[in-house]
């Protein structure tokens, strides 16, 4: 089916399903296109509490469509290819977290959102990379048990007078895709352009950078600043994003390799498929959804600095 002709049944099915489709910046372009709205995991959190409609489609990867569940339980929640996972998520499992609890019992537990709904259900509060100085600054604990990015867990403990236990857990995409020796090449080829590099980089590239922050806040240091030229240190499809918002200026990547292949996952066609077909339906288990709601509740309500 044409791209036009496609678009305008994603439409119609929409309004038939009375939904709402949420797509994370790193998402292809055309599936951004046709969301209702686009951020990143803290704003779309927010964005499927707010919402009044009866099916959120979440266009993002399984933690993502989780979040939204445990958040929502009388509305349903689908995710276009019930194949999008996330390898940071997977690396953190059930049995080494409560072994780790009993290696540090005084430790308060702050789990990335980039985690599953079990690994949600055993911390004491949720975070994300647009939060999480704030969230680990609001508790009492003097020792924070971090799980599973490792980087962002080390800028974290940079911002912090708390003793911050890192897990051994990263992101591919930004530890792997994205290095010291592409941030130089960029920089050379853009010698005017700023850097924004997100936190779940390595310190070894995110010291290079002019400035380190969430998607979200590398979108307001980008919108509001003079400059005219940015390199992004992140996940490619993020710059789709800042582009339309920022026409006037002109956004590199910091390497053609920054691509999430679960992110890719989704595409039109599978979001009208979802739609038409109402899959793939993404449920947490009762008692599982309930811990894990306190611990992303508690996020919700830390007022970000």
């Amino acid at each position: 089916m044409e791209k036009d002709k496609l678009i305008e049944k994603i439409k119609a099915l929409k309004k038939k399903r009375n939904a709402v489709i949420l797509s994370h910046v790193y998402q292809r372009d055309e599936v951004q296109d046709i969301a209702d709205f686009i951020g990143d995991s803290l704003g779309l959190s927010r964005k499927a509490v707010s919402t009044d409609a009866k099916v959120i489609l979440f266009c993002g990867v399984r933690f993502m469509a989780e979040t939204a569940a445990i958040l929502n339980p009388d509305k349903i929640v689908l995710l276009p290819d019930k194949n999008a996972g996330c390898a940071l998520a997977d690396m953190a499992t059930l049995i080494e977290l409560r072994a780790k609890k009993k290696e540090y019992p005084g430790a308060a537990v702050v789990s990335y959102v980039n985690s599953s709904a079990l690994i949600k259900a055993e911390s004491d509060i949720c975070c994300t990379s647009a939060n999480a100085v704030d969230v680990v600054n609001s508790l009492k604990e003097k020792q924070i048990l971090f799980l599973p990015d490792k980087n962002l867990g080390k800028f974290v403990s940079s911002k912090t007078d708390k003793r911050v236990i890192l897990w051994d857990g990263f992101c591919y995409v930004h530890h792997h895709n994205i290095g010291q020796d592409d941030l130089r090449r960029a920089k050379t080829e853009h010698p005017n352009a700023k850097v924004m590099v997100h936190p779940e980089c390595p310190p070894e590239v995110t010291s290079l950078a002019d400035y380190i922050g969430s998607t979200s806040q590398m979108a307001r240091y980008a919108s509001k600043n003079s400059y005219k030229e940015f390199i992004v240190g992140t996940e490619k499809g993020m710059l789709h994003n800042l582009r339309i918002h920022n026409p006037d200026k002109k956004f590199y990547p910091a390497s053609e390799e920054a691509i999430c292949r679960d992110m890719k996952l989704i595409t039109l066609e599978k979001v009208a498929s979802a739609l038409e077909n109402m899959e793939y339906r993404v449920e947490v288990p009762g008692k599982v959804a309930i811990r894990a709601k306190k611990a992303l509740d508690r996020m919700l309500e830390v007022k970000i600095g």
